[in-house]
């Protein structure tokens, strides 16, 4: 197994917490006042976090399949790429896209915190920033992808990358088979976040619908 990793800067990890019981406390206050609904709030965190985010970079991974000349593009200019097809923003400035093949899976993690691209993958899940998954993604990545329900063939290399402050990175998965001719809207609907971090697979042609 190889691993990736690059130093963090300008990041002040010793007040996460504070700041979270910030966010509860403002969160509090402004439900106590009337001005939001919790349950909604609810909703629009797991809408940017599992649907809106993510579909963005599902679409990009799907142009890839699609598009021999813009999955080239991708793997050496990934910033680029994305910008072109309008996705961009804090937390995309520096993309790297890492391509899984037959002999290679990526998976990627931020030890540090929880750096992680925002415009091609939405808001990070709860478990992205838990500390077991920040240390074990990179001690043992087989038994993460086993928790996560992939096992993937003993032979295969998986290499962990870790995202930075400067660098963040995106995986291109496998094109499932059985998708030749396919438009690139549906291949997107075979691309899940978690193949987008390298914790999970894209869906197989079955088991959306037609």
């Amino acid at each position: 197994m190889a691993h990736d990793h690059h130093h963090h800067h300008d990041h002040d990890h010793s007040d996460l917490s504070e700041t979270e019981l910030r966010v509860r406390a403002l969160e509090t206050i402004l439900t106590e006042k009337g001005y939001i609904d919790p349950k909604a709030l609810d909703v629009l965190i797991e809408t940017y976090e599992s649907k809106i985010g993510p579909r963005n970079g599902a679409l990009v991974v799907a142009k890839a399949w699609a598009n021999s000349d813009f999955k080239k593009w991708l793997l050496t200019d990934a910033t680029a790429a994305i910008v072109s097809l309008g996705y961009e923003g804090r937390q995309g400035e520096h993309m790297v896209v890492v391509e899984n093949t037959p002999t290679l899976h990526h998976m990627v993690v931020c030890t540090l915190c929880s750096c992680y691209p925002w415009p091609v993958l939405g808001l990070p899940p709860v478990w992205y920033k838990s500390a077991p998954y920040r240390s074990r993604a990179v001690a043992d990545p087989r038994g993460v992808l086993s928790d996560f329900g992939v096992t993937l063939p003993k032979d295969r290399e998986i290499r962990v990358w870790d995202s930075t402050a400067e660098v963040r990175y995106l995986v291109l998965p496998m094109r499932p088979e059985g998708t030749n001719g396919w438009s690139e809207e549906k291949l997107a609907e075979l691309v899940t976040r978690d193949s987008m971090i390298g914790t999970g697979l894209p869906k197989a042609p079955h088991e959306i619908s037609k």
